[in-house]
């Protein structure tokens, strides 16, 4: 049978989710052990979103198969028994054979995390990047909605990526803030390699200034890297949710 695991993480400690051959820890390879110690099979998770080092999530999703007879929902408690304080599964199920999660359409939601202020707090410095000085967030705001739609999305790619394409979809792109918090959600059918980071970096611009919002189409239609925004560091990028076919799981 196939299980899908809805999985939360603290990215601070790991090197991202996918398994790397010369790299420390990942969620993915502390997944694999857990789960092949637990059935006693050698299990290898197929994960919906590859995050990044140091990046957090609240909201993954992976799918494995093995021949265990532990009902679907009971590996959410025997995995949290076993697994570090950091990684949480948040529910499990059996889904169909053949789903698989990163060729179904989906919805994934990102939320970059700011922390404007003059000092930030020390429990804060994991999960929120810390910004100060004057900040428009009329003009971040003003900005978003340029993201959405289907576009080229080249000048908000990092160099590394191997993406075949760098066409995507984003649907929405807002901003939610209650002073000292900014939190720039975005969601889109699939990112390229540091595109939320870069989007938000270039809005952050936007709130300094340095671009105007009406310049975001341009920036977009020259796929010049150097136009956009700098990438923002991995700590305060979260994976809220990812819907497939339109469902939350």
């Amino acid at each position: 049978m196939r299980i899908m695991l809805t999985v939360a993480y603290d990215g601070t400690g790991y090197h991202g989710w996918q398994v790397q051959a010369h790299e420390g820890a990942t969620i993915e390879g502390v997944l694999n052990r857990a789960l092949s110690e637990l059935t006693g099979e050698e299990i290898s998770v197929i994960g919906a979103s590859r995050t990044d080092a140091g990046v957090h999530a609240k909201g993954n999703l992976c799918v494995f198969d093995t021949s265990s007879t532990i009902p679907p929902d009971r590996f959410t408690p025997a995995l949290n028994s076993v697994l570090p304080d950091d990684i949480r599964i948040i529910g499990s199920r059996q889904v169909a054979d053949d789903l698989h999660p990163r060729h179904t359409d989906s919805r994934k939601t990102y939320c970059y995390r700011l922390y404007h202020a003059d000092i930030c707090p020390p429990m804060e410095r994991l999960y929120r990047h810390h910004i100060y000085g004057p900040v428009d967030i009329q003009a971040m705001t003003a900005a978003a909605p340029y993201f959405a739609g289907e576009h080229d999305f080249a000048a908000f790619c990092a160099a590394g990526s191997q993406a075949e394409t760098t066409v995507r979809t984003v649907y929405d792109v807002h901003i939610e803030e209650k002073d000292p918090y900014i939190d720039i959600y975005v969601t889109g059918a699939g990112f390229l390699y540091n595109m939320v980071r870069i989007i938000a970096g270039t809005l952050l611009e936007a709130g300094r200034g340095r671009i105007r919002p009406e310049d975001i189409p341009g920036i977009i239609r020259s796929g010049d890297r150097a136009r956009s925004g700098p990438t923002l560091p991995a700590c305060g990028l979260c994976l809220e949710k990812i819907e497939l076919d339109g469902q939350p799981l």
